[in-house]
């Protein structure tokens, strides 16, 4: 996920290792000329600091704008990816209580090391959604024993893409869909990964067919 942010903001000029604002840091309070807010419950989730991390301590100066935002906006839901979940009790609003229901937060695991980190630390805290996301999936991961407390609402996994992609292997991705069916956790398999892993052959995808092929192996599902 690092490197993608990397490779996204390189693509457009910008400098990822500077942590900055972005132009649409307060989009979800701008008005049009009707006095309406130009973004409405049916446009969708609001998918929080996507290139970078919510928790970023560099960040913390903006945050608590943030969630003014969020705080306002109860109509809209707001999506937080993080791999710093670590940070999350020290960055939340004093009137958090046990979480604002607007508000979905996802734990990034890569590996099962960092699944066993992260994972009981999303779970103790105060969040109405949770979710966990392996991307880069770079091994098999197993999370049952996290899943069966019924409090991760999604799971989602892809590989990795890029010139420099790590393999993502089939059989990792069996796995955990296993292990969310066994659960009753709904999966979504995002994309393939520039490099993956099937039977024993390596393939290597475009990332334009990365997405296409992963909704084609038919192991996405919901409840």
């Amino acid at each position: 996920m690092h490197c993608y942010v990397y490779r996204r903001d390189e693509s457009i000029g910008k400098d990822a290792s500077i942590v900055s604002k972005t132009q649409d840091y307060n989009l979800p309070l701008r008005k049009n000329r009707q006095k309406e807010y130009k973004i409405q419950p049916e446009d969708g989730t609001v998918f929080c600091c996507m290139t970078s991390d919510f928790f970023l301590p560099e960040a913390d100066v903006w945050r608590e704008g943030c969630w003014s935002m969020i705080r306002e906006r109860k109509d809209l839901s707001f999506y937080i990816i993080t791999k710093r979940i670590d940070r999350f009790a020290k960055c939340i609003p004093a009137d958090w209580g046990d979480g604002w229901e607007n508000v979905t937060i996802c734990s990034t695991c890569e590996n099962q090391d960092r699944a066993d980190y992260r994972i009981p630390i999303l779970l103790s805290m105060p969040i109405q959604n949770r979710e966990i996301i392996s991307e880069p999936m770079l091994e098999e991961i197993h999370i049952e024993e996290y899943l069966a407390g019924g409090l991760i609402s999604h799971v989602t996994c892809g590989g990795e893409s890029g010139n420099d992609a790590r393999p993502c292997h089939d059989e990792w991705v069996r796995s955990l869909r296993e292990q969310c069916i066994r659960t009753g956790v709904p999966f979504t398999f995002k994309q393939t990964g520039t490099r993956y892993v099937k039977d024993g052959k390596l393939y290597h995808i475009e990332r334009r067919f990365q997405m296409e092929q992963a909704r084609k192996s038919g192991y996405s599902f919901v409840i």
